[in-house]
């Protein structure tokens, strides 16, 4: 721990990952793009490890899927950049049951619907995270070079300790999901599944 003036600055791991202050994010971890990844039953395997593991700590869980509005109530750049990567073509065929998640929330944990790449747009979350005292958030979910670096940097600029889990993190494209998580180290803190486990399991 250093200190500059009155603030405190958190610059070991076991600071910034205290249980006290941390929340974990799930996102997007529904049937439908879960089967989509490139490495399905390590990551799933590794992503039920660290939820139980947050949850014998005392750590907030919020799950977040994204909802697309209709395309009448959608930015033209969202729709067109959607249609570019073949987001429509993946989801054309999904059912109700496919839009579940894989992991079944607990009653105390929070769903929060988002509608663009980053939990803290429109939806209350950045509210409820610092009402509570958080400022570490730790990101799982699906995909690596989509959602969770786009949410990831934004946690960072907006000033929390932001970390993500990298085999808890997936895509359907192995290149991309491996170049995001080097692209991120430089700003966001990347520790594999083990070590966060080991922090919140001592602590």
């Amino acid at each position: 721990m250093l200190k500059i003036g009155d603030k405190i600055i958190y610059n070991t791991i076991e600071e910034i990952l205290n249980p006290s202050h941390t929340a974990l994010v799930i996102w997007d971890v529904i049937h439908a793009s879960t089967r989509m990844i490139f490495n399905k039953e390590d990551f799933s395997r590794n992503l039920n490890s660290i939820v139980e593991c947050a949850r014998k700590s005392d750590i907030p869980i919020f799950f977040t899927p994204i909802l697309s509005p209709s395309k009448r109530f959608e930015s033209s750049a969202i729709l067109y950049t959607r249609g570019k990567l073949g987001f429509d073509r993946m989801f054309e065929e999904v059912t109700a049951k496919d839009m579940d998640f894989t992991i079944e929330p607990k009653q105390d944990e929070i769903i929060i619907n988002k509608h663009t790449a980053s939990i803290f747009i429109d939806t209350g979350f950045e509210r409820m995270v610092r009402n509570a005292g958080i400022i570490t958030i730790v990101f799982t979910g699906i995909a690596t070079e989509f959602g969770i670096e786009s949410c990831a940097r934004d946690a960072f600029n907006r000033g929390f300790y932001s970390v993500v889990i990298s085999d808890c993190v997936s895509s359907p494209y192995k290149d991309g999901h491996e170049r995001s998580l080097e692209n991120m180290k430089n700003l966001i803190t990347v520790l594999n599944s083990k070590e966060i486990e080991n922090v919140w399991l001592k602590l």
